[in-house]
């Protein structure tokens, strides 16, 4: 799909029925006929044209025989069976003497606050165009840190009430998330450093200005992003020694009860043997054969606790002697 736009004198966003001198040309997920007849119209190399098509492609800048084109991530979010999931996505924005030429598979939200006149652009001026693209997207950065926070705080809460996978498999994708974000934070950082040299932003203090504030938001969204991402990966460990240790819990119950019910089921056993045995002829001889079990069972719960308890106590006393050893290190 390809759409043609230019800013009139109020720097209102207008829709053109075809192309003109210093429009704005939007390129979603186009054909190969498309690209074809933006290529004859702009001027500008199919490579770049293809450049953001491939969803894989990393952050970069290029320049090429008048042609400009700065490739960048930005965020995306889509709605998935185990709920929202949070990626990057590549575009595009390239532009020359002629024309401003954005290339993206999907549309951009960014973008669509620039068509709907929400956020003011000027399609004759390709540079400010490529800053408040750029403000934008790193705002969009900051606005889903802050989604990924709260999502991960509310099923931090869940969690605390009942251990469930799909908790923790929402957990999991959150913390891809920033993985994704970070990487792409970073990749941005390098293009932006590009944007830095161009001619407008070094002459123009009002360039100047914008850009640096750019870089702001961008710093500011690059450590959010490492600061939850470092927050959600402790609380993934902290959860997965949670459940260690519960199912520790479990196997211990169990192995105590097993050993407790062995004790009678071998008395029983061997009172059972078709041969002579003590108590046989006794009238009382069952329940004195049920008070032996009861005892030796007593006997063995009391030895099996108080054993798991001095182990307890010793694994206990060895970590405070490893830090002690450690901090002793340190000092």
């Amino acid at each position: 799909m390809v759409k043609f736009f230019q800013t009139d004198e109020k720097l209102r966003m207008t829709q053109l029925p075809a192309f003109a001198e210093h429009c704005w040309v939007d390129v979603i997920n186009p054909t190969d006929d498309e690209v074809e007849d933006v290529v004859a119209m702009t001027g500008i190399h199919e490579e770049m044209i293809k450049a953001a098509l491939d969803e894989e492609e990393t952050a970069r800048a290029e320049f090429d025989e008048g042609d400009s084109m700065f490739l960048m991530d930005t965020p995306v979010m889509r709605d998935t069976e185990e709920g929202d999931s949070y990626e990057t996505l590549p575009i595009s924005i390239i532009f020359n003497e002629k024309c401003i030429v954005t290339v993206s598979l999907h549309g951009n939200s960014i973008l669509g606050d620039f068509i709907s006149n929400r956020v003011k652009a000027d399609t004759s001026k390709p540079v400010l165009f490529l800053l408040n693209f750029m403000m934008g997207n790193a705002k969009k950065f900051l606005s889903y840190l802050r989604q990924i926070d709260k999502k991960s705080l509310r099923v931090q809460a869940e969690l605390h009430r009942s251990m469930k996978n799909k908790e923790l498999i929402q957990l999991l994708g959150l913390e891809n998330s920033l993985v994704y974000f970070s990487t792409s934070l970073a990749s941005n950082s390098r293009v932006y450093a590009r944007v830095k040299k161009l001619s407008p932003v070094v002459d123009k203090e009002e360039y100047q200005d914008l850009y640096d504030d750019v870089i702001i938001e961008n710093t500011q969204a690059i450590e959010m992003c490492n600061i939850y991402r470092d927050i959600l990966t402790g609380t993934m460990d902290a959860f997965a020694s949670v459940i260690s240790n519960n199912v520790n819990i479990v196997m211990k119950l169990l192995t105590v009860v097993t050993l407790i019910i062995s004790v009678p089921t071998l008395i029983a056993s061997l009172w059972g043997m078709n041969v002579p045995v003590p108590f046989e002829e006794v009238a009382w001889g069952f329940w004195i054969v049920v008070g032996i079990a009861a005892v030796v069972s007593a006997v063995v719960a009391v030895i099996t606790f108080r054993t798991t308890s001095s182990i307890k106590i010793d694994g206990n006393k060895t970590i405070r002697r490893v830090r002690g050893q450690k901090k002793d290190t340190k000092d």
